[in-house]
């Protein structure tokens, strides 16, 4: 039998269309997941490793949903239009069409920044995701802001700016709080969507819905990341159910040229199956 082919469509939202792509499931449904795509141009590095999960989880009867964020992909919007609650939007939005095509309470999956997406939505909506899996997260919003910054200070040194000229991320941070719209790296960053991911801190998201955690490392046998694993303890004491798995490969997010990781798919693949299978 062929498996049934991926599904484009556009989602109609607030601003304009979300560009959506359906895995449907192989057979009867046996779960359902609503990808979060990374941050800027992670989104684009990544895509290649989101397709590779989504038909591998799809063959086992998982359905996924990927959407474009609001402001990025081939969604409505500029980058710069995007902001944080919209993209909390985005994903109950999301997670009712999933819900109704597959008749299941879907769970989030998301990548990096993602990640941090669909724990912040977690904590805050009536009703939880089925299961929260989390590639790769972001475990702190000032830190991933501050990363992208220096995209910022790194470009302005290639132009020929003398090292800590411009008073370095402290000062590009007051301009935003200043309300200026920053350019960094081709993109054009709000300081309302900087602001609100610079105040996100995952270790005060302790999740209600059981959570399986995918941390990449560079090697077979390496420890998870202490921060990490810091911050998975500390949701343990909240009461979260918390599963967490180190998988060798290279950060594929980052890489220059497009990458894949297969320990990670096979991870992915064996947790959401006996999850599927203990339903």
């Amino acid at each position: 039998m062929t498996p049934p082919t991926a599904e484009p469509f556009f989602l109609d939202a607030p601003g304009g269309p979300r560009f959506c792509l359906f895995h449907p499931p192989h057979g009867a449904p046996r779960g359902a997941l609503l990808y979060l795509h990374p941050f800027a141009e992670e989104m684009n590095k990544s895509r290649r490793m989101a397709a590779l999960g989504a038909r591998a989880l799809a063959a086992r009867g998982i359905g996924v949903l990927q959407l474009d964020l609001h402001g990025c992909g081939d969604s409505a919007g500029e980058f710069v239009d995007a902001r944080w609650d919209g993209w909390k939007d985005d994903v109950a939005l999301g997670m009712a069409w999933l819900r109704a095509r597959l008749g299941l309470a879907p769970g989030l999956w998301g990548l990096r920044l993602g990640a941090l997406l669909a724990l912040d939505y977690a904590a805050g909506s009536a009703e939880l995701p089925e299961r929260l899996l989390l590639w790769q997260p972001v475990t702190n919003g000032a830190t991933c802001l501050t990363q992208f910054l220096r995209l910022r200070l790194a470009g302005e040194m290639l132009g020929g700016a003398a090292p800590g000229a411009g008073g370095g991320t402290e000062a590009l941070r007051a301009r935003l709080r200043a309300g200026d719209v920053l350019e960094i790296a081709g993109y054009e960053l709000h300081p309302a969507l900087a602001l609100a991911i610079d105040g996100i801190d995952a270790a005060k998201l302790a999740p209600r819905c059981p959570v399986q955690w995918l941390e990449m490392v560079p090697e077979a046998g390496r420890p998870l990341p202490p921060a990490a694993a810091r911050v998975a303890a500390g949701w343990r004491t909240h009461g979260a159910e918390v599963h967490q798995e180190a998988a060798p490969g290279p950060q594929f997010w980052l890489a220059q040229e497009i990458e894949e990781a297969p320990a990670l798919l096979d991870a992915t693949i064996a947790l959401s199956t006996r999850i599927a299978d203990a339903a």
